[in-house]
């Protein structure tokens, strides 16, 4: 029977990912403890994360809701040091996650890495972001959702994941955490492009500079943006 890692558990927030979600926790399950907070109304996704939790004791489905909810209520259900919160969408290597374990366990509070796409016309956006994301951190903590390693009890003290807000929350707790407490480590996780072809790059990049000049206004995060619009 496959141990599973003492230190770290995962959790997805997931709503109608179908097949990518399983293919994104074969990579690791009988690694970790994985939570799926799961918000689908599709019968195929409920059906397919049934189906694993049935065959591996080391996958939960918990209820979900909006990312920032999903996320917190999946974070309910661990009992280790460390949670790393993984979109349904984020392709990582248990080499790569214990890779950020590691850098975690020697004091850090929140761990994230790089990102990059599948898809070739977008990478260019990801490369950006990392540029973006060195300069950001060099006076506050810069992370999203995609890929956050957070230490369990700063976690917990920090509130969790703000509720009300229906945009960028990953951000918001990420700026809360002691800068000197957080690291980016050079290693990559990867996604498709689907963001880009749901909204369109020019709406994505303009959402990204609105929330950086707008980040002291809770207003502007509790309204949705229209990102959750088709």
């Amino acid at each position: 029977m496959t141990t599973l890692n003492p230190y770290l558990s995962i959790v997805i927030p997931c709503k109608n990912e179908g097949q990518g979600v399983i293919d994104v926790i074969d990579h690791l399950k009988g690694h970790y403890h994985i939570i799926i907070a799961d918000s689908s109304d599709d019968e195929i996704t409920s059906s397919l994360l049934s189906d694993q939790a049935g065959l591996w004791p080391g996958i939960t489905v918990c209820d979900g809701g909006i990312p920032s909810k999903a996320r917190n209520l999946g974070f309910q259900k661990i009992t280790t040091p460390f949670v790393l919160f993984l979109d349904g969408d984020i392709h990582v290597s248990p080499h790569v996650i214990g890779r950020c374990l590691d850098v975690a366990l020697t004091g850090n509070d929140l761990v994230t890495v790089r990102f990059s796409t599948f898809e070739w016309r977008y990478r260019w956006i990801y490369r950006l972001f990392d540029l973006v994301q060195w300069v950001i951190s060099r006076r506050e903590p810069f992370a999203v959702g995609g890929f956050m390693l957070f230490r369990s009890e700063v976690f917990k003290s920090l509130g969790g994941f703000n509720e009300r807000d229906k945009v960028a929350e990953d951000y918001r707790l990420s700026r809360r955490v002691n800068p000197k407490r957080f690291k980016v480590v050079k290693a990559t996780a990867w996604t498709s492009g689907r963001r880009f072809r749901r909204k369109g790059v020019f709406y994505m990049l303009r959402l990204a500079v609105l929330c950086w000049l707008n980040r002291h206004r809770d207003g502007f995060f509790e309204q949705d943006q229209n990102y959750w619009t088709s």
